[in-house]
């Protein structure tokens, strides 16, 4: 009996250290994968905060959390079930469905710098927009937002999977979970001190303390520029995860033109005493930036320009 109860205890302890390894080598896995998707992640946080904007103080935390709910029903009911079929019977399908991703962030962030550029970037409310009820609005700019969530959480997710294609499915499936979870509350999270930020320095401004005063009131005139900031960020974000994204397909269809250009200007602005790897990682990132800024001005010229001139004919 009690050589029956050690057997017993070291097979738990043996199972408990498979547990413990397999945990560890998830959350590796889903750290790594993370990474990769950071620059995405950025974008997230940046284009958020705008769907909170123009509702009363009250609505701006419930609105942010009728999205980050929608966030997860996306990645956990929709794209982990999906991405673990590609990997499971489409794996050759990731690196076009990749670029496909990388292309639309490219131009995603092409026209929002046209937008710019032509002053298209603000205008009047449409009398339709007037005329609805601030719950029909905000019904609309939450399945707006959730919509966008779920093309950039696709990207998330393919870049993640990316990271995961050589590891066991059942490892895939809880890194990715672990992945979505993690994001989607460091997202919105962030997204919710933001957006109320000003609240927090108007409260800080009328506090008794002279400190106090002076940092809600920093606050205050700080967040329109912290909000430029973003979006700012944001779209180079864009620009540089997209080209990076469609250069690695490029490298792995072997068309290396392009790759082995940027590899070699990396390489060389790598050699800088010191600071090397940080010029490295800078110029192949604006590289692939530039790569991006090329091929989404590509589409929006494809998409804006030639429709228009056919219309004129």
């Amino acid at each position: 009996m009690p050589s029956g109860l050690a057997a017993l205890l070291d097979d738990v302890a043996t199972i408990a250290k498979m547990a413990a390894a397999s945990v560890d080598d998830v959350s590796a896995a889903a750290g790594r994968a993370s990474v990769k998707a950071a620059g995405v992640v950025v974008d997230d946080a940046a284009v958020t905060p705008g769907y909170a904007m123009g509702f009363s103080p009250a609505r701006e935390l419930p609105i942010i959390r009728k999205i980050a709910i929608g966030s997860l029903k996306n990645k956990f009911l929709i794209l982990l079930p999906g991405a673990l079929m590609i990997s499971a019977f489409a794996p050759w399908a990731l690196t076009p469905l990749l670029m496909a991703g990388g292309a639309y962030l490219c131009f995603e962030a092409s026209e929002k710098l046209w937008g710019k550029l032509a002053g298209h970037g603000s205008h009047e409310a449409a009398p339709d927009d007037l005329a609805i009820s601030s719950a029909e609005k905000e019904r609309k700019m939450v399945g707006s937002a959730i919509r966008t969530d779920l093309i950039l959480s696709a990207e998330i997710t393919a870049i993640a999977l990316a990271d995961l294609a050589e590891r066991p499915l059942a490892t895939q499936a809880a890194a990715l979970a672990l992945v979505g979870l993690l994001i989607t509350v460091v997202v919105y999270g962030a997204v919710a001190l933001i957006v109320k930020m000003d609240d927090i320095g108007l409260h800080l401004a009328e506090r008794s303390s002279a400190s106090a005063r002076a940092l809600g009131r920093g606050l205050v005139h700080a967040m329109p520029m912290v909000l430029t900031g973003l979006a700012t960020i944001g779209t180079a974000a864009m620009l540089w995860v997209g080209g990076g994204i469609l250069v690695h397909g490029l490298h792995e269809y072997h068309l290396d033109a392009v790759p082995g250009l940027i590899e070699s200007l990396g390489h060389a602005a790598g050699n800088v005493r010191l600071i090397g790897p940080v010029t490295q990682w800078l110029t192949t990132a604006a590289a692939s930036a530039v790569v991006g800024l090329l091929v989404g001005g590509v589409i929006v010229a494809i998409l804006h320009f030639i429709p228009r001139k056919r219309a004129t004919h």
